[in-house]
């Protein structure tokens, strides 16, 4: 057990630690954390950017503003709430339509139901500061809930699968697609349960997974196969997820993408601390690559980037 850190440095994975002192403290300036940290104001530097989010219901920042909750949602049966400053998926709450019987209830992506009353306090504690960074003082977000395209339909429980690509100086560097399971009750948090399933820089197919630290070969829930699935959209995609150095400023970043079914690739959010199971996921140390793309210039243009990514990383 003992050689076990060795054998895996050898084989390039990044550990923790390294992640930390030599790509997050180095590249990643403390006072751009508020752009990314802060999901509105995420959602504001991409719209400015010309960048597609999810589009903006509104906002709660005060427990008395909770009184508005339904007329901010009153001609939209679909809908997220979520902390402006949250992280790891807590606090979220996805919701799919309302009672047709019990009048004030909404239907959450499990099939349970929630009272208007539950969802004011719900999001009374969001803004005290229950699911945010620190404990601090927040804003509840209420946006349009994803309708996920079907490519991802048969190996993933109800939610919404994401797709979160590491971008290191500029380049993608790694990516996976987040599944729902059960166990997440829908959400794509490998945290609280998701499969992730790690994609081909390359081809946009996936290949390996991932869950809860090992590896998988398909859906726990479906029993379907997860390699081999072609991601739709994917130069764009990885456009998308590039544009994001020159939006934030931060050199070692993770973008969270959706796949709407009527809008195409969505940025959702952005990391400062993207986590390392990608590696697993896609049976490839992070090491390597990213001492390749530390020695280009990050100051080539977006397009240039991806054009050496593809090249770089192409091991058919």
């Amino acid at each position: 057990m003992l050689a076990l850190p060795r054998q895996l440095r050898a084989r390039g994975v990044l550990g923790i630690n390294a992640r930390n002192t030599d790509y997050v403290q180095l590249y990643n300036s403390r006072h751009l954390y508020p752009l990314v940290d802060d999901k509105l104001q995420t959602k504001r530097l991409a719209l400015d950017a010309g960048i597609a989010v999810p589009a903006l219901y509104g906002t709660m920042v005060t427990p008395g503003e909770t009184k508005h909750f339904a007329e901010l949602v009153a001609s939209h049966d679909e809908f997220v709430l979520k902390p402006a400053h949250g992280s790891g998926g807590d606090g979220i709450l996805v919701f799919t339509g309302r009672s047709a019987r019990r009048r004030g209830q909404y239907r959450l992506i499990d099939g349970s139901f929630m009272t208007e009353a539950e969802i004011r306090f719900h999001a009374t504690n969001i803004i005290s500061g229950r699911y945010s960074l620190g404990g601090n003082r927040d804003c509840a977000m209420l946006e349009y809930c994803v309708r996920a395209d079907p490519v991802f339909e048969h190996v993933s429980y109800r939610g919404i699968p994401d797709i979160r690509v590491l971008v290191f100086r500029g380049y993608p560097a790694a990516a996976m697609v987040r599944l729902p399971t059960r166990a997440s009750h829908g959400k794509a948090n490998l945290h609280q349960g998701a499969v992730g399933v790690g994609i081909d820089l390359i081809t946009g197919q996936t290949v390996h997974g991932v869950l809860s630290s090992a590896a998988t070969d398909e859906h726990p829930d479906t029993g379907e196969l997860i390699a081999g699935i072609q991601v739709p959209n994917w130069a764009k995609l990885l456009e998308l997820a590039a544009r994001c150095y020159e939006l934030t400023g931060l050199g070692y970043l993770g973008v969270d993408i959706v796949l709407d079914r009527y809008h195409g690739p969505l940025i959702l959010e952005l990391n400062a601390r993207p986590g390392l199971a990608i590696q697993i996921a896609n049976r490839i140390g992070l090491a390597e690559r990213l001492r390749r793309i530390e020695a280009k210039p990050a100051s080539a243009s977006v397009a240039d980037r991806l054009t050496w990514v593809r090249a770089a990383f192409n091991e058919s």
